[in-house]
């Protein structure tokens, strides 16, 4: 029998001697289970239970296995699954899907899985991108974002604004069906209020948005320094690992190096730069605009010099430090010179790894504070919504000044809904989660 609504696939990667997991989701599950497992009628195996048993392909055993049975609605998905838990060979793997595509299941796209859960109400948009983010994530803090959202703490927030938002516009509609009798039923002073404290709550979300972006990918630390000053040797020193080359001929990192470091359950992208100098090579002066290009772009920059010249040198770069940046002074080579340039400054020698962990320290506290925020966006396409939605209220407030009809105030109100819907998916089309779920690893 083809159960074309029945999906598979391999919910965990296969390696050697390691266990798989063959998901199957949909009407029919049960009874395809059934068809090549040995171990129990699967059809009247109660939820969210376990039976050990064998896969065969008619007298041909192909491994011993556990299935764990979960009943509609009480699974991920909100369907009729079945987990089946294997060795993990590539033959045993593809020996199983095998099976199930013949008894009629198919395979699963990308984030198929996922999908079928939001569509059946298990979880909101934003919950159903927290699960890629999940899974993505690299450092402590990136899990909790994703986690925080996972359980639907931005989501919440997200519902009660729009709530209160619906509230308001039906009372304007409805002032709309009484057009020629000039009712009034929303306060105009009630609704600029309402406005005001859904945008006090909104800027702050657009606000953390870079914050959230760096805790995804990493926040970006760029090593600035005179030729020679030791960049490299501090960024294999911080790595590890001999990521740069290291030479005592000046302007040999003609380019940026970069590589992520977690530090305290942060992830940092420390950017090795050229030296910045005076220099006719064309090669050269390319990096050189690179290096002044991730000075400007870095969250966190570290001017490293090892003598006063350095340090002079430097002195002339620090206006092209904002005050959004973070600036740490670290002095190199301290193996070779301890007498220290500058009152307040980092003495490390990267060469011998002296002084790297007051660095590590230094840095990680210049963000620690970030650790704790619940609520951060993280993913573009949030910022986005927030942001039209937020110019939606700007217009509310600037049509309230100018005391216009309730039929334009509505106008900008139902906008303004329609962008916060957008973010949990209470408004979606089909283009939207072909491109979310798109990106997904198959099996999830």
């Amino acid at each position: 029998m083809n159960y074309q609504d029945t999906i598979c696939a391999v919910a965990t990667p296969p390696g050697v001697g390691a266990l798989a997991i063959i998901r199957v989701s949909g009407p029919g599950s049960l009874e395809i289970g059934n068809t090549i497992f040995k171990g129990g009628d699967l059809t009247k195996a109660a939820g969210n239970t376990i039976h050990y048993g064998r896969i065969t392909d008619g007298n041909k055993t192909v491994d011993e296995v556990l299935v764990s049975v979960f009943k509609a609605p009480k699974s991920f998905t909100a369907e009729d699954s079945i987990e089946i838990s294997t060795h993990g060979s590539p033959y045993i793997i593809r020996y199983v899907l095998k099976l199930l595509v013949q008894n009629g299941c198919r395979l699963a796209a990308p984030g198929e899985f996922t999908q079928r859960a939001f569509l059946n109400g298990q979880m909101d948009l934003v919950q159903a991108e927290a699960v890629a983010d999940l899974i993505a994530a690299d450092s402590e803090a990136a899990h909790k974002t994703a986690l925080h959202q996972l359980r639907g703490g931005f989501s919440r927030k997200l519902a009660v604004l729009r709530e209160d938002l619906i509230h308001f516009a039906s009372l304007v509609e409805l002032e709309l069906d009484f057009g020629e009798e000039d009712v009034e039923f929303a306060d105009r002073d009630d609704l600029r209020a309402l406005i005001l404290n859904i945008q006090a709550q909104i800027l702050p979300l657009l606000s953390s948005f870079d914050n959230g972006n760096a805790i995804k990918e990493g926040f970006p630390v760029a090593i600035i320094g005179a030729p020679n000053a030791g960049k490299s040797t501090l960024l294999n020193a911080l790595l590890n690992e001999e990521k740069a080359i290291v030479t005592d001929i000046a302007g040999t990192t003609r380019d940026i190096i970069e590589d992520t470091l977690i530090i305290g359950g942060i992830k940092f992208r420390f950017i090795d730069t050229a030296g910045i100098r005076e220099t006719d090579d064309l090669i050269e002066s390319m990096g050189i605009e690179r290096s002044k290009k991730a000075l400007k772009e870095a969250r966190l920059v570290i001017f490293l010099y090892d003598s006063p010249e350095g340090y002079s040198f430097l002195q002339n770069l620090r206006d092209q430090v904002s005050d959004q940046q973070v600036l740490f002074w670290v002095r190199n080579k301290t193996d070779l010179s301890p007498a220290p340039i500058r009152d307040e400054e980092l003495s490390i020698s990267a060469k011998e790894n002296q002084g790297l962990e007051a660095l590590k320290t230094a840095v990680v506290s210049a963000v620690q504070d970030l650790k704790t925020e619940d609520n951060t966006i993280t993913n573009i396409r949030h910022y986005e919504h927030l942001s039209k939605a937020n110019d939606a209220l700007n217009d509310v407030l600037s049509g309230l000044a100018a005391g216009i009809t309730g039929d334009f105030l509505a106008q900008d109100i139902r906008v303004a809904l329609h962008h916060l819907g957008e973010i949990t998916g209470t408004i979606s089309t089909d283009d939207l989660l072909k491109n979310i779920f798109g990106k997904f690893c198959i099996g999830k």
